[in-house]
């Protein structure tokens, strides 16, 4: 059932593009705008819940009704309160009506309780952003019953315990809008979130979010930046406190890494969970922004933004419905998470925090500087990421720092898709198939079994990144599953096999990549403790005794009918070349290999049919034996480049046409 009556302003989708091409403040409140209005139309008769389409989340419907309600007010209160309260579609007062009913324990549009519904933790967070930033338009002007009923319901924070990622900052924020209206808050909780945070800030403006399985601080993603670095600015604004200044310096820090990962056309690339949040990646860059510590121009983060915005409305992203769908262009399901329901993609709402600018500051009037179009490859250390741009406009990441390793030892488990992937981009996704995840190829280094089975990466243990070169080991693993060519010998649903402990290396030269591997049945010795891998040799699976062969994973391209993708084979290479000119390629470096093509349907979020390129050994890869490809990524053709290896004592030396080399450090014996 939706509400009597709305504003019919048209749908997004006409000319929002023109947020791309046009300056100033007015696109974006006319994104804002048609967003709202299309969610509004879902509205509960008391407009408390906005239950959207889409498939339910894990904390179920009620709660995805209260999380339509808060996700959408926070477009809303960015974009009233940086216009000085002008509210033409008279949003307040709808949102102020919600609120009456939703904190009213009576009221059968009521909101879960944070007993009820520990998700509303989060979703009250944003409330709470949305009714400060609001605040002389709507909270000074609710009735004192419902002002009180909204503390009560928001006091129920105070005291909760067992925050061991981002989601601290939700309870801060709560209470700092508590103090703010002269409510209790506790000392006592933020201190334990101070204390907290710290522990997760590694260093470079790069938190992780949360610990792993065996405490690691390994679990980078867009939410270094959409949660903790945006949330300091917010509870600092309901305090009426500048940014403190560890938070200041840590924002500057990470914008200027945070940069290399956007295209000079916009576009993120597709690393992390929770991507249907889509164009959230820019709000930390209007953080910076807002607060004045940004290293960009005048001007930059607004265009950045727009090309951001104007990517995903061109692809999709704004369904006939103009809703946001949950997908990365389009509507793609399988990019969700379990947490993940109809209004989750309204998360979205961070990336319009740029609206609490007014329509006169500079980021809305100034002319942006030309976009860079040299080669840049910057080693991101403490994530574990070598990161190229070229002039093309693609961005590529080869990961060697970040797992989110979050699963049991005991457990059987497929490497996530969404972080432990050797490479990702900003035009490529990782293939997120049935088959594709209980066998990963594509954006991959891997070996393959008897059956052809491909392993699963474990957590990354990092070697070196430095340059142009980045080293990790992981212990790998085979996922048996019912059905497939090994029985399963436990009462589960999967089992697993161990294997050997698989190094991998990357060294980037422009658009490519020289990736090298090789394997030891047990990790070299370097005079460290026992890592995690190590310690798995007691474990209750079984080993697989091999043997292996060595499988380098190209990058897929998807497209979205079939004739738009174009495949060559020879005999150790392979390209797809894509109708708009992007090309994926793959060059064996060491003898033995084969060259083929893995074609896909409906595993790609950038269209329906996807292939990609990729080289394999003809035979077993011997213990400590090198294996080597070359892999591009382009939209100005292949040059194909064979780089001179020679080994030496515990590295191996890559010597390039051009004269340039570089240094591979091996921390054990490497052959050919």
């Amino acid at each position: 059932m939706t509400t009597a009556t709305h504003p019919t302003t048209p749908p997004p989708g006409a000319d929002l593009g023109a947020i791309g091409r046009a300056p100033g403040r007015a696109p974006w409140v006319a994104l804002a705008d048609g967003l709202l209005d299309a969610a509004w139309r879902h509205a509960s008769p008391s407009g408390a819940l906005l239950r959207l389409p889409g498939p339910q989340s894990a904390s179920g419907a009620w709660s995805d009704g209260l999380e339509g309600y808060a996700r959408t007010f926070l477009a809303a209160a960015f974009r009233i309160a940086g216009a000085d309260g002008d509210d033409p579609a008279g949003l307040l007062g709808r949102y102020a009506a919600g609120l009456a009913a939703g904190v009213d324990p009576a009221h059968p549009e009521r909101w879960p309780r944070f007993d009820e519904r520990r998700q509303a933790v989060v979703e009250a967070a944003s409330i709470a952003i949305g009714l400060s930033e609001t605040r002389p338009w709507l909270w000074d002007r609710l009735d004192a019953r419902t002002q009180a009923r909204t503390v009560a319901w928001l006091s129920r924070i105070l005291g909760m315990t067992g925050f061991r990622n981002n989601w601290l900052w939700f309870q801060n924020v709560i209470e700092a809008f508590l103090g703010s209206v002269g409510a209790a808050e506790s000392r006592e909780d933020l201190d334990r979130n101070a204390e907290l945070a710290e522990s997760l800030y590694v260093g470079d403006g790069w938190y992780s979010d949360g610990r792993g399985r065996d405490g690691e601080r390994q679990s980078f993603d867009w939410y270094a930046g959409w949660a903790w670095h945006v949330y300091p600015l917010l509870e600092s604004r309901i305090r009426g406190l500048p940014l403190a200044d560890r938070h200041r310096e840590r924002l500057a820090q990470y914008l200027g890494q945070a940069r290399e990962l956007i295209g000079s056309d916009g576009s993120p690339v597709l690393f992390g969970r929770s991507l249907a949040y889509r164009f959230a990646a820019i709000a930390p860059f209007w953080a910076g922004a807002i607060a004045g510590v940004t290293p960009l121009a005048p001007g930059e983060t607004r265009t950045v933004g727009a090309r951001m915005v104007d990517g995903f409305l061109r692809g999709g992203a704004v369904g006939d419905d103009g809703l946001l769908s949950i997908g990365w262009h389009g509507a793609f399901p399988r990019v969700r998470q379990l947490y993940t329901g109809g209004a989750s993609p309204y998360w979205a709402s961070k990336g319009l925090l740029g609206l609490l600018l007014p329509a006169d500051h500079a980021e809305w009037t100034a002319e942006p500087p030309a976009s860079r179009a040299e080669v840049r490859t910057t080693a991101l250390a403490v994530p574990g990421w070598l990161v190229t741009s070229t002039p093309d406009g693609i961005v590529r990441l080869v990961n060697h720092g970040s797992d989110r390793m979050l699963e049991p030892r005991i457990a059987p488990r497929a490497d996530d898709p969404f972080y432990r992937r050797t490479g990702y981009s900003n035009v490529t996704s990782p293939q997120l198939g049935p088959s594709a995840v209980a066998s990963p190829r594509e954006s991959h280094t891997t070996l393959l079994d008897a059956h052809g089975l491909a392993a699963h990466r474990d957590a990354i243990e990092r070697v070196a990144i430095a340059g142009r070169v980045a080293v990790s080991r992981s212990r790998v693993h085979w996922l048996d599953v019912p059905g497939g060519a090994r029985s399963i010998d436990d009462g589960g649903w999967a089992g697993m096999r161990r294997g050997p402990v698989l190094t991998t290396a990357s060294v980037q030269h422009g658009a490519l990549e020289l990736r090298l591997a090789w394997w030891h049945r047990h990790e070299p010795a370097t005079g460290r403790a026992a890592s995690a891998g190590e310690l798995d040799g007691d474990a209750a699976w079984p080993v697989d005794e091999g043997p292996w062969r060595i499988s380098f994973g190209g990058w897929p391209l998807a497209a979205a009918e079939r004739d738009d993708l174009r495949s060559e084979v020879s005999a150790d290479a392979a390209t797809v070349t894509r109708a708009d000119g992007v090309v994926s390629h793959i060059q064996g470096q060491t003898p033995a290999m084969v060259a083929e093509i893995i074609d896909r349907d409906g595993a790609d979020p950038h269209g329906r049919w996807s292939a990609a390129p990729v080289a394999v050994s003809v035979d077993a890869l011997e213990e400590g034996r090198l294996a080597a490809a070359v892999v591009v990524l382009s939209r100005d053709g292949v040059e194909p480049e064979e780089p001179w290896l020679t080994i030496h004592d515990e590295r191996i030396v890559v010597r390039w046409a051009d004269g340039t080399s570089d240094s591979v450090p091996t921390q054990g014996s490497v052959a050919w």
